[in-house]
């Protein structure tokens, strides 16, 4: 019996290369979120450093000046933090997409696997059919060459 071929091979292999193209794209935006998840925990963390030696100097007394100045620099340090928060908004909806084609392209290429599968469990089962016709045939000759020799 001839060696079993699928059809769709070259569909299965391009469709697992996108698939591994997606994969790598969407790792990579991961990383891009986890960084800018980062910058926004240190510059949170910075803020309330911050924020924390504003009150102390306060409790302690500072000028006017000064008290200006650190309320200045918070409200800047809150505009940076919205903008940041912003930067990793987009990222996490740029991952959510590239998620969601990533599953997309792994049921295309699951349901052609299994289509594969099917075409390899008929082909196996056609070779087996063959094999045993052709044992039947085999053991019916070898009997009447018996019945005539005898």
């Amino acid at each position: 019996m001839k060696k079993f071929r699928f059809s769709l091979e070259t569909v299965l292999d391009y469709k697992q290369q996108a698939l591994d193209a997606l994969r790598a794209e969407h790792g990579a935006i991961l990383a891009q979120v986890r960084a800018q998840e980062a910058v926004v925990a240190g510059l949170e963390d910075q803020y309330s450093q911050l924020d924390q030696e504003f009150t102390q100097r306060k409790l302690e007394g500072l000028t006017v000046l000064e008290a200006m100045q650190y309320e200045q620099y918070l409200r800047a340090m809150e505009q940076k933090i919205r903008t940041e928060n912003h930067k990793l908004e987009l990222l996490r909806r740029q991952e959510e997409e590239k998620r969601s084609k990533v599953v997309e392209a792994r049921q295309e290429t699951a349901s052609i696997e299994k289509l594969k599968e099917k075409k390899l469990d008929s082909y196996r089962k056609a070779a087996q059919k063959d094999e045993e016709l052709m044992i039947d045939e085999f053991v019916s000759t070898a009997r009447a060459m018996a019945a005539m020799e005898a």
